[in-house]
C-alpha cells in the first residue's frame, strides 16, 4: 500500500466514523427528547420567542423533509419540518428555538447571518459543482483543480459559518430562560437538543472538509 492510498483509507475512514458518531448522537438526542412532552408545539415556541423580540413580521412555515429546519434571512421566514412544527416535545422546541436564535442574530444586525445564507448557497451549489468539475477533470489538470478551487470555497464558507450557529444555540437558551416557557427541570434537555442542532450542521461540514481531501488524494494517487 502506497503512501497516498494509506491517506485515502485513513481519511476514508475518519469521514465513516465522523458521520457515523454524530448521526447516532443525534438521532439519539431526538428519540430521547421526543419522548418528554413539552407545553407548547415547536410553533408556539417559535411564535412567542418572534413575537417577544419584536419579530412578528417574521413568517413561520412548514417544510417537508427531516432536518430540513433552517431560517432563510433574506426571506425573513423561519421554516421547520413537520416534526418541529407540529411536535409537543422538547425535541420540537429545542429546535424550532434553535432557528430562532438565527432570527435574534438578524434583528440585533449581527454580519454572520449575512454569511449563513451564503453558506447555504455554497454548501448546495458550490459542493456538488466542485465534485463534478473535479470527476469530469479526471485527466484534466485545470479543470479538476477549477473544481477543487469551487469546492474549497464552499468548504470555506460552512467553516467560516460554524460559530454563527454556535452563537444563534446561545441566544435560543437565554431567550427560552427568559420567557420561561418550560419547566426549569426540562431546560438542560432543550439545551442538549439545541447544540445536536449545531452538531448536525458540524457533522457535515467535517464530513465535507474529508470528502473534499479525498478527491484531491486520489486525483494526486493517480497522477503519481
Amino acid at each position: 500500500m502506497t503512501s497516498t492510498e494509506f491517506l485515502i483509507l485513513l481519511a476514508t475512514l475518519i469521514s465513516v466514523v465522523l458521520a457515523a458518531s454524530a448521526q447516532i448522537v443525534i438521532r439519539l438526542t431526538l428519540r430521547q427528547t421526543k419522548q418528554l412532552l413539552a407545553p407548547l408545539s415547536g410553533f408556539a415556541a417559535a411564535r412567542r420567542m418572534l413575537d417577544d423580540a419584536g419579530l412578528d413580521d417574521v413568517a413561520i412555515e412548514q417544510v417537508p423533509g427531516t432536518f430540513s429546519d433552517h431560517y432563510e434571512p433574506q426571506y425573513r421566514v423561519l421554516r421547520l419540518s413537520e416534526a418541529s412544527y407540529h411536535g409537543r416535545s422538547l425535541a420540537a422546541v429545542g429546535i424550532a428555538a434553535h432557528e430562532v436564535g438565527h432570527a435574534l442574530q438578524h434583528a440585533a444586525g449581527d454580519i454572520r447571518v449575512r454569511i449563513l445564507g451564503l453558506a447555504g448557497i455554497a454548501a448546495s451549489f458550490g459542493s456538488g459543482a466542485g465534485i463534478l468539475l473535479m470527476f469530469l477533470g479526471i485527466g484534466f489538470r485545470p479543470l479538476f483543480w477549477l473544481g477543487a478551487s469551487v469546492f474549497s470555497c464552499a468548504v470555506f464558507m460552512q467553516i467560516v459559518n460554524l460559530p454563527t450557529e454556535f452563537n444563534a444555540g446561545r441566544r435560543a437558551r437565554r431567550k427560552l430562560n427568559e420567557l420561561e416557557m418550560i419547566r426549569p427541570d426540562d431546560l438542560p434537555v432543550v439545551s442538549y437538543v439545541i447544540a445536536a442542532a449545531s452538531l448536525i450542521y458540524l457533522a457535515v461540514t467535517l464530513q465535507t472538509v474529508i470528502s473534499s481531501l479525498i478527491g484531491i488524494l486520489r486525483y494526486m494517487g493517480r497522477r503519481a
